[in-house]
């Protein structure tokens, strides 16, 4: 039983890679085979990329401030003033009239005087936004020579390729 048994194996075998080989010409796109080419030259194309980066740019800058003064206090103290000084002038009921128009008198010179304050310099720090252009070259691809059986062929490829490229052959009818 084992003798008819290897012959029918045998024939399965055979039937199979029959039908192997037969599979790979079904399809027009696999009249194609692959090989190696031996890389001539690789040149790398550059390009220049721009960027622009924005930042922020500092800077101190002087400016004037003014203080204003305490009025309500030079007022007060104005109409004090002024009102002693009123006391020191007459006697009896002009005395109190001269103590009231000091008073008076005082305390507006006392506060116009306090109210203008005083102006100083200080510096105050001002920022901006600015723009800045960066350049810079990067290698986008590479033109590349090679010889298959013979031929010499070029290629733009976006990898150095080294010494040896794979390359596809496909065979067509031409017309």
């Amino acid at each position: 039983m084992t003798k008819l048994w290897l012959p029918a194996l045998a024939f399965a075998l055979m039937a199979s890679g029959v039908h192997a080989q037969d599979a790979r010409y079904a399809n027009a796109d696999d009249n194609a085979h692959y090989g190696w080419a031996d890389v001539l030259r690789a040149d790398p194309v550059q390009a220049v990329t721009r960027t622009e980066v924005p930042r922020q740019e500092c800077y101190e800058q002087p400016v004037v401030r003014h203080e204003g003064g305490n009025s309500t206090a030079g007022t007060v103290l104005g109409a004090v003033i002024g009102g002693v000084l009123g006391n020191t002038v007459g006697k009896g009921d002009g005395r109190k009239a001269a103590t009231v128009v000091g008073a008076v008198a005082g305390g507006a010179v006392g506060n116009r005087v306090s109210g203008q304050g005083r102006d100083y310099e200080t510096s105050q720090t001002q920022c901006r936004q600015v723009s800045s252009v960066s350049e810079q070259r990067r290698i986008v691809g590479y033109d590349v020579e090679y010889r298959y059986r013979g031929e010499v062929y070029t290629s733009r490829l976006n990898y150095d390729p080294g010494e040896r490229l794979r390359v596809r052959v496909q065979v067509e009818p031409a017309d």
